[in-house]
């Protein structure tokens, strides 16, 4: 009897960056890093998995085109620890090890744009994988991470410290919940998309060449990063949001400075960035403190963190300085759809229409789920539509 579950998983944010690695192969991180879960209802990935003896060879569908697992070393890796496991739990001659698996998985947001993407999906085919052959007790952080390494601080909702480790295997570098999505409920990310097509540079070969050319990288890794980690995670058990967001904005800031670093080059940043990060700075000083904070992965998308009763003001500036020609209900997504007409703006200058694409306000999440509504057919065959967003 073949067996099929569909689970989700979300996208989680580094405000203490994740940039290079101590092995290449075992994908173990030069640093510590600190990222905070997104809640699914606004970004997932949803993947299906059916195994079984009627199923006749491993297969992977990602937004419906088929993906090369002997090609692919991190996919192939995740499947055979899988089955590794399910020898080790159920036996050699287990019926179960010997199953193929046929995996669909989509994105709900767009791929390979920055918006981490990979973390969610290696989150999600293996908290999956595991549900299925029952290895959820299983250290789920350590496998998804040799899929994608910010994948391991997705299996937890919240607040999560990916610890880099020291033994040379990796048997230390994994991920724990700092605090769940309920302890600072008030938090909001608002994701100011500027551009969702694939970046230029991959996280992995930026990385490889910042290790190999920044001077700048290892001062970070040496001196900054174990300082910041332990103060950032303080304020977030007291939850001291102006603390919170000054290491934020500073640690995204280096690490941008560390791409620069590299030779040659590596740039993720674009000219609307940089006026999303002056536009920060202003509405802060405007106010008279840090209400906002913005961090930038590898890629010109922002993230911004705020607090709940500071979002309608933000907000009301934010359409204001950046305009679009889109009605409201394609501008703005997530929880946030309308805005207040009451708020009476600072006169913040407006700049050229439609730099940015779209503006997505949600909070904190938990981790993977299973839920209903496969993306396969009973018989491994693709079911599913593609809804990714535009």
């Amino acid at each position: 009897m073949d067996k099929v579950l569909t689970c989700v998983a979300p996208v989680n944010i580094a405000v203490i960056k994740y940039w290079g690695k101590r092995d290449e192969h075992l994908i173990l991180p030069l640093n510590d890093s600190v990222s905070l879960t997104l809640d699914c209802d606004q970004m997932h990935t949803k993947t299906s998995v059916i195994t079984g003896p009627s199923i006749d060879e491993d297969s992977v569908w990602l937004n419906g085109q088929i993906m090369s697992i002997e090609r692919n070393e991190r996919l192939k890796k995740c499947f055979d620890i899988i089955r590794n496991l399910i020898k080790l739990r159920k036996g050699e001659n287990s019926e179960e090890e010997k199953w193929k698996i046929r995996v669909c998985s989509e994105n709900n947001f767009p791929t390979a744009a920055g918006l981490a993407s990979s973390a969610a999906g290696y989150a999600c085919l293996v908290y999956t994988l595991a549900n299925v052959f029952g290895l959820v007790n299983e250290d789920l952080p350590s496998i998804a991470r040799q899929g994608s390494g910010s994948a391991c601080r997705s299996i937890y909702g919240g607040f999560v410290q990916w610890k880099a480790g020291v033994d040379h295997q990796g048997d230390d570098s994994t991920a724990v919940q700092i605090a769940a999505d309920t302890h600072w409920p008030e938090m909001r990310i608002i994701i100011l998309v500027v551009n969702d097509s694939q970046k230029k540079t991959s996280s992995t070969v930026g990385m490889k060449q910042a290790v190999q050319t920044s001077e700048l990288l290892k001062y970070r890794i040496l001196k900054c990063v174990p300082e910041r980690t332990k103060e950032i995670i303080q304020a977030i058990k007291d939850k001291q949001f102006e603390k919170f967001a000054e290491i934020t904005m500073r640690d995204s800031n280096q690490f941008h400075a560390v791409c620069l670093d590299t030779y040659p080059p590596c740039v993720y940043l674009n000219q609307v960035s940089h006026e999303i990060i002056s536009f920060v700075h202003d509405y802060n000083e405007a106010i008279g403190q840090i209400k906002v904070a913005y961090t930038f992965d590898a890629g010109p998308n922002a993230f911004l963190f705020i607090q709940e009763n500071d979002l309608s003001l933000f907000m009301s500036e934010l359409v204001n300085v950046f305009p679009t020609e889109q009605p409201n209900s394609s501008y703005l997504r997530g929880i946030v759809s309308t805005l207040p007409n009451n708020i009476k703006p600072y006169g913040f200058k407006s700049k050229d229409k439609n730099l940015l694409k779209y503006i997505m306000v949600t909070k904190l999440g938990s981790g993977p789920k299973c839920v209903d509504g496969h993306l396969l057919n009973s018989d491994g065959t693709l079911k599913s539509k593609i809804e990714s967003i535009d």
